[in-house]
């Protein structure tokens, strides 16, 4: 297999190519002015990785859980894409493996019209975005794109990875530890994205010998 075939490599967003904390915390707190609800924002912000809808039941009756996942990514575009940076080496880990002939994918639980707003504000320009996947399922797109690693940094995305039969490459820059992560069964643990390019050509380098 050559480098194009064998090579795809999907990314989460939030907390693995960029930090969404600044931007989330933001809607959240416009969200509980708007609704006059209390909404521990600084919580919500410590926990990212599961879908919107799970965190928002933390805070409203079940039954409003639709109306305000709708009100909360009208918010969105307005409130969360300026203040949210990309973490450190993230440009460079898309490029890396784009360089080296492979294909970069963004797999994550944000829908994808908001995932796009990122991604396009950061310029960061992966080969193709998958959004409304959270854990085991995000294995779809990871399959569906061949994809042999994938790089997280949640338990959720550990489990999508190895569910997927792809390499789980881990990063604690989000809400879990490297502990936690490496008990989870990531098979590789870097300390952030900084580290993924030289990392890759290793891997690439052993894998096409």
């Amino acid at each position: 297999m050559g480098a194009m075939a064998s090579h795809t490599v999907g990314f989460d967003l939030d907390m693995t190519l960029i930090d969404s904390r600044p931007g989330i915390r933001a809607c959240y707190l416009r969200l509980a002015e708007d609704t006059r609800t209390h909404i521990d924002a600084d919580a919500a912000v410590s926990r990212l990785g599961p879908p919107l809808e799970w965190e928002l039941s933390h805070w409203f009756p079940q039954e409003r859980v639709p109306e305000m996942v709708a009100r909360y990514r009208e918010l969105y575009p307005t409130y969360a894409i300026e203040p949210t940076p990309a973490l450190p080496g993230a440009a460079d880990a898309i490029r890396a493996v784009q360089e080296l002939g492979g294909r970069a994918i963004v797999v994550t639980a944000k829908n994808r019209p908001q995932a796009a707003l990122h991604l396009t504000h950061l310029g960061l320009e992966p080969d193709e975005l998958v959004g409304g996947l959270w854990a085991e399922a995000k294995a779809e797109a990871l399959r569906a794109h061949g994809a042999s690693v994938y790089v997280g940094d949640h338990t959720g995305d550990v489990r999508g990875a190895h569910t997927a039969g792809a390499l789980s490459v881990a990063v604690p820059t989000g809400p879990i530890g490297a502990q936690e992560l490496r008990e989870a069964g990531a098979d590789v643990l870097l300390a952030d994205l900084t580290e993924f390019r030289p990392w890759w050509k290793a891997y690439v380098g052993n894998a096409d010998h």
